[in-house]
């Protein structure tokens, strides 16, 4: 096995490493800063107000008006869960007899997908948008798809396999002139793109940490004040009766450490990912023949750090597993779904074929990695599909 240190580590879309800071950050509150967040007691004090912290530090990353409008979760998959299934329990309960529905898009990560999923079985209508060859939703398929039934759209910021970013701003103004709620997905866009949930109008907002170089297994739900959710989960009063469960102390001091830092340094973080990014893309695109983008051509319209390609006549599965040897990290798609070589959803929906969509590879850029590394791995990808398909041939 290769020194972890010499790896060219190529998926932070699927997590990032943890900053030394956010690190630091943390540590007190696993050995000595120990207390329950809901103690009385010294201990206790200092946890709450280490959390409350946290909460300022994360409202100010994403532009909330208030810190309250922050509530602390496990991840996005709560917090995709509970602003779903507790938007929809709570139009349940104010009006059993009305027919709800739910917009969302076929792209979704799963942890959308599978929540409206069960509801639908559950007697939930849901519209689940198509998109065109680079992801991309039709604002007037949107607004064709508004009902008086509708209560919720929830479309993802930016998608996580292949980066598109969806104009949430202007679906928020199509659904502010019909009254209804607009969550989203920003796993992907939080902390690589400036997001201000204030300016764009949204009411739900889900953000997990590891995605932005804090710890994993932590993550928050924005939600507008005055926007009515049921709870998820149930059991003591914690995140002022919104969500049960003794806080993650530590998690959660990472979380707004992590955001802290990426809202001071997202500019420059931002030029850096972009420039290496396209360094990769071009580089690849201009060395090896029959190689196709699956990202918008409009650098506008995708977040920076993604690089989909389909490399034809070459296996994803083969060509990750190369790489690896080679000391490089890439994956084929979402993270969650990756101990399956089943055709990733996201890419069968942009009208590729089976076959090539098995030939689907994701490079994801951070601000952690150098031109150096991207040029050996143009060096290594090109030597790598050169002799895939001359494999193949014999």
């Amino acid at each position: 096995m290769k020194d972890l240190d010499k790896y060219i580590y190529l998926d932070h879309s699927a997590t990032t490493p943890v900053d030394p800071e956010v690190y630091a950050a943390m540590e007190p509150f696993m050995i000595n800063q120990f207390g329950n967040a809901s103690s009385l007691h010294t201990l206790g004090r200092r946890s709450r107000n280490a959390i409350e912290i946290a909460r300022e530090q994360v409202a100010t990353l994403i532009g909330a008006s208030r810190s309250s409008e922050i509530v602390f979760t496990s991840g996005a998959t709560e917090s995709n869960n509970q602003a779903i299934k507790g938007l929809i329990t709570h139009y349940r309960q104010k009006s059993p007899q009305r027919d709800l529905h739910l917009i969302t898009c076929a792209t979704e990560h799963h942890a959308v997908l599978h929540p409206c999923q069960y509801l639908e079985k559950h007697g939930l209508k849901v519209t689940y948008l198509s998109v065109d060859r680079y992801g991309r939703v039709s604002l007037a398929d949107i607004q064709s798809a508004v009902s008086d039934e509708t209560v919720l759209i929830s479309l993802m910021h930016a998608n996580n396999e292949i980066g598109t970013i969806h104009p949430i701003d202007k679906i928020c103004q199509i659904a502010k002139n019909t009254g209804i709620s607009v969550h989203s997905d920003a796993v992907q866009s939080v902390g690589k793109i400036p997001v201000n949930v204030e300016e764009i109008g949204l009411d739900l907002l889900s953000i997990s940490a590891h995605k932005f170089n804090g710890p994993k297994g932590v993550g928050c739900l924005y939600v507008r004040r005055r926007q009515r959710i049921n709870n998820l989960l149930h059991g003591g009063e914690h995140e002022r009766n919104r969500r049960a469960g003794t806080e993650n102390v530590a998690g959660i001091v990472g979380l707004g450490k992590a955001a802290e830092i990426v809202h001071r340094t997202l500019e420059q973080k931002f030029a850096h990912i972009t420039q290496l990014a396209e360094l990769l893309r071009q580089g690849l695109l201009n060395r090896i023949e029959k190689v196709f983008d699956n990202s918008p051509p409009n650098c506008h319209e995708r977040i920076p750090g993604i690089v989909s390609l389909v490399f034809t006549n070459v296996s994803a599965e083969n060509l990750i597993l190369r790489l690896d040897m080679e000391g490089i990290c890439v994956s084929s798609g979402s993270a969650c779904a990756s101990g399956s070589m089943e055709p990733s959803h996201v890419i069968a929906q942009l009208g590729i074929n089976a076959e090539l969509a098995q030939s689907t590879v994701r490079f994801s850029v951070g601000h952690t990695n150098t031109v150096s590394e991207i040029e050996t791995t143009i060096e290594i990808v090109s030597r790598v599909v050169s002799q895939i398909r001359a494999l193949k041939l014999t």
